[in-house]
């Protein structure tokens, strides 16, 4: 399974969203820091959830990481988040 198909997993289980797009950005980062070759390293990430209602950026961001775990969030080098609600 791929990195983003984790990520749509573990996000869609976590926030039910009514929009969710994962892009993986890797390509555009060749030659900085924390690219890998074959991409999956640099995502960006719009989710449009109910769950977002009355939540600080702040606040969704920490959901957003607690629903990808830490196991995962250590294998992605950056994360890009466009959060908020439908």
């Amino acid at each position: 399974m791929s990195k983003a198909d984790e990520i749509r997993a573990k996000l869609e289980a976590a926030l039910t969203p009514s929009a969710l797009d994962v892009v993986d950005d890797s390509e555009s980062h060749r030659g900085h820091s924390g690219y890998q070759e074959g991409g999956e390293s640099h995502y960006n990430l719009r989710i449009r959830a109910e769950v977002f209602e009355g939540k600080s950026r702040i606040a969704r961001h920490r959901m957003v990481h607690a629903a990808l775990g830490p196991e995962l969030i250590g294998r992605i080098h950056a994360l890009a988040l466009d959060l908020d609600v439908p």
